[in-house]
Parts: structure tokens; sequence; C-alpha cells
């Protein structure tokens, strides 16, 4: 497995940083038996940043804790990876909006820490072709989300 991640950090917040992404990265690339090469983009955003991507891609004018762009094709309603076998394979963009994270971690009562560990995983998963739309995909997504916190230790 191979994986070149580009991260980028439009905030003032220090704690988080290209290891700690590539870190979580491989321990999801590992559980789900993905050997490929990966190639994505991690952003962390401030409130604004967030509520005008989500209003800009998403029509939906308010802010939110993640926001993925996948660039790989997926059947719709599906759980699985579909792609060529062409290597690298560039999954996308995952936008997290820290104020968002601490916000959560605070309402939730656990670390930021976590909440970040989770919104990064529920990005990559995205990208990976996983989604919540209808009830079935969901609960699959949300088992392998839980897999992925419980190795974290998290």
């Amino acid at each position: 497995m191979k994986i070149e991640l580009s991260f980028y950090n439009d905030t003032n917040e220090k704690n988080f940083s290209k290891r700690y992404f590539f870190n979580i990265a491989k321990t999801i690339f590992q559980h789900l038996n993905l050997d490929d090469y990966f190639i994505f983009e991690v952003n962390l955003v401030s409130l604004d940043q967030i509520h005008q991507i989500n209003k800009q891609y998403r029509k939906i004018d308010r802010p939110t804790d993640v926001i993925s762009f996948a660039f790989e094709d997926y059947f719709e309603g599906e759980n699985k990876i579909i792609h060529s076998n062409s290597l690298p394979r560039d999954l996308g963009e995952i936008f997290i909006c820290v104020d968002k994270c601490k916000a959560q971690a605070e309402e939730f009562a656990h670390s930021v820490d976590r909440e970040m560990a989770f919104l990064f995983t529920h990005g990559i998963l995205h990208l990976l072709g996983y989604n919540h739309i209808k009830k079935e995909d969901e609960v699959i997504m949300f088992k392998v989300q839980d897999e992925i916190m419980d190795i974290l230790g998290l």
C-alpha cells in the first residue's frame, strides 16, 4: 500500500498534522484489506469556509462538520469500490471544520482527537464509496466506521 496525502491547514489549529491523518488512513485501508496506491487531500477549515463550501457545492446554506468530494465513480446505493485497476487511485478531497469538530467533541463529551478521527474516518469512507443515504447503506457504513474507531482505540 502506498499513501500520498496532501494536507492543508487554513486554521490556527496546531494539534493535527499530516502524519496524524496518514496513520488513520493506513489503519482504514488495512482494515478494509485495500492495498492500492491512494492519493487524497485533507483540508482543515474554519466555520466560514465550510459554510461557503457547503452552500456552493451542496446548496445547503449552513456550516457542517465534514464534506468529502470523491473523484471515483460509484453505482448509486452500493457500498462497493468501483474503479479501474490503474494506479494510483485519486480518491478526492476531505474538508473538516475544526470549529465544528471542537464543538461536537464538547457536545458528545469526548476528546477533540476522537472527534477529529471520527470525522476523518467518515470522510475517507465517503471517498471510498460508502454512503448513508439509504438505511441499509447507513448500517453498513456506520458498522465499518465503528470497527475502525475501535481499532484506533477511540
